[in-house]
Parts: C-alpha cells; sequence; structure tokens
C-alpha cells in the first residue's frame, strides 16, 4: 500500500505526521524570502524535514487512512506497519526511497537516515496560488548627470557686458534644463494618453463588431432550411453510494487513461469527480448494497490491484 498520497494530504493541516514505526515528517512555515542572486521573491511557504526518532505511533495517519478507506483501525495499523518495515528493509540495504511530492530518504554510511525534501510544492495553505516572481532593480541615474547630459543640446551664450553676472549663470542653465525635462514629460505623457484613448476605441469598436457577427450568423428570423428532428435517448447511469476506487490522480487526462484501461480489462469503470483535495477519483463500479461492494473490494485486490480501496457517501 503507498501511503505517501496519504502523507502529503497531512501535511497541508498537520504540523506533524508520523509513520508509526518509522519516522516522523514535520512541517515549518517560512517568511517570504528575497533572492538577490536571482532577483525573485518567493512567497509565504513549509519546508518539510524528517525525524526518524518520533515513530511512536499517534492515530493521525492511521486514523485518517481508515476513514478515506472505510476500514478498521486495527487492519490498516498493521498494513502501516508492514510499510515500515519494508521501507526499513530497503534503507538497510543501501536502496533509497522516493515519496511523491514529499521527498527522497536514503541512509548514510552511519545507517542514519537522510531526507531530501521535494521543493516544487507548497504546503502552507494561506500561500496557494502563489508562485516566486522576478524583480528587475530599478536603475536610477543622478539628476546632475541628466543634467549635464541635457545642458550639451541646449547652447548657453553669455556677453562680454555681462560677464560680471557669471556668477549666476549655472543656477539659470541648471533651471533652464529642468524647465525642458518637465515640458518634454507632459509632451510624452500627453501623447501616450492620446493614444491609448484610441486603442480603447479601437477595441470596442471591434467588439462590437463582433457581437454583431455572432448575432447574424447565430439568429436569423426564419430557418432557411427545415432538418429533420433526430430523437436520442440517453441512458444516465444510476450510481450506488458506494464506490470501488482505483485511484486519484492530479491531472484529469491521466484519469480518463485510467477509465480506458479498466475498461479494457472489463470492468464497469467510470469518472467520479474530483474531492474535497481537487484529485479526479476514478472507480471500478459503484453499488448500492455496501455487502456487495465488499466483496467487489476484496475480488479486485485480490486479481488487479491492492491498492483499490471503498468510498462510501452519506
Amino acid at each position: 500500500m503507498r501511503i505517501d498520497f496519504y502523507i502529503e494530504q497531512l501535511l497541508y493541516d498537520h504540523h506533524c505526521v508520523v509513520v508509526p514505526g518509522f519516522g516522523a515528517f514535520l512541517s515549518h512555515a517560512k517568511p517570504a524570502k528575497l533572492d538577490t542572486v536571482s532577483q525573485t521573491l518567493a512567497p509565504p511557504f513549509k519546508t518539510i524535514s524528517f525525524n526518524s526518532q518520533l515513530n511512536k505511533n499517534d492515530g493521525v495517519l492511521v486514523s485518517h487512512i481508515a476513514r478515506d478507506k472505510n476500514l478498521g483501525y486495527e487492519e490498516l495499523l498493521q498494513e502501516v506497519e508492514q510499510v515500515s518495515e519494508t521501507w526499513k528493509k530497503k534503507l538497510e540495504q543501501g536502496e533509497s526511497i522516493e515519496l511523491f511530492n514529499i521527498g527522497k530518504l536514503w541512509a548514510n554510511q552511519e545507517q542514519r537516515i537522510q531526507f531530501q525534501p521535494e521543493d516544487k510544492i507548497n504546503y502552507l495553505t494561506s500561500s496557494f496560488g502563489l508562485s516566486s516572481l522576478a524583480i528587475t532593480p530599478i536603475q536610477r541615474e543622478m539628476l546632475k548627470e541628466e543634467v549635464e547630459e541635457l545642458e550639451e543640446k541646449i547652447p548657453f551664450i553669455i556677453t562680454p557686458e555681462k560677464r560680471e553676472e557669471s556668477s549666476f549663470r549655472p543656477w539659470l542653465k541648471y533651471a533652464a534644463v529642468l524647465f525642458f525635462a518637465v515640458s518634454l514629460g507632459i509632451t510624452s505623457y500627453n501623447t501616450y494618453g492620446d493614444l491609448q484613448e484610441k486603442q480603447v476605441a479601437v477595441r470596442q469598436e471591434a467588439q462590437q463588431e463582433v457581437s454583431r457577427l455572432i448575432q447574424e450568423a447565430t439568429f436569423f428570423e426564419s430557418d432557411p432550411l427545415e432538418l429533420p428532428a433526430i430523437n436520442i435517448n440517453v441512458t444516465k447511469r444510476k450510481l450506488g453510494r458506494h464506490h470501488v476506487i482505483a485511484g486519484a490522480f492530479r491531472i484529469e487526462e491521466n484519469a480518463d487513461k485510467k477509465v480506458a484501461q479498466l475498461k479494457e480489462k472489463g470492468y464497469n469503470a467510470f469518472y467520479l469527480g474530483q474531492n474535497k483535495y481537487g484529485l479526479h477519483q476514478v472507480a471500478y463500479d459503484s453499488f448500492e448494497n455496501p455487502k456487495e461492494a465488499l466483496a467487489f473490494l476484496r475480488k479486485v485486490k485480490t486479481t488487479d490491484s491492492r491498492d483499490a480501496w471503498l468510498l462510501s457517501e452519506k
């Protein structure tokens, strides 16, 4: 049984998820971070760490899986402990364990468990949908450099009879340069505003024309051609309250592929929809009678997949 899917679910709402007999995955909230090297601003996030000493069962993981699969607590506890023993043996043999969307585990030379978290998943729900932003530093030029650059373009003439007042001329030059820069900015702003107004007017005219063409193509006073009526009888499948689930997928296309694969095997499979975690669920079949559903689940676990589980709706 793969339990990394359930560990991932719990990490969004819990700071500690213990795998009985193996260790605990801990989440730590981090504030937003500015990376001056890559010029990116990362939103607040949660990092994941692992502690092998926290391996005593606290009931959170097992209870969550039991509720999700609608199975007994003791039965699920034994399965989770078997997974823990399997993981330990793999690490002792020098193998690594990769947990989907959580991270990678391996043992070093001293047989201490090492953990590398998956950095693509942010478990902080308040930052859902936020991604890192690329920032561009503002390049500011000194006013003196701007004035000197513009001063070269504006001539100043000092007559011989007024050389005694030349000490005041630099202030007049800088004032004239500033006046020229302000005038140039106002002219550019007005030109930009006129251009924006013209673009808005053009877009409005285009939208009106598109709407008119759509109306002419969709609605007309009389039918140009009478087509024969076609009666299609669609039989809607009636679903029971107990579903034998084959899997849950983040991408809907993968769920559709799973439905097609199961139908090729002869199962009455169908797409059940999204659960509260946004995962697309695929079912082997649906039953109204819970005993029939449990009997079918045991058969599927024996013949097709041990990861199948039962979802019962109220």
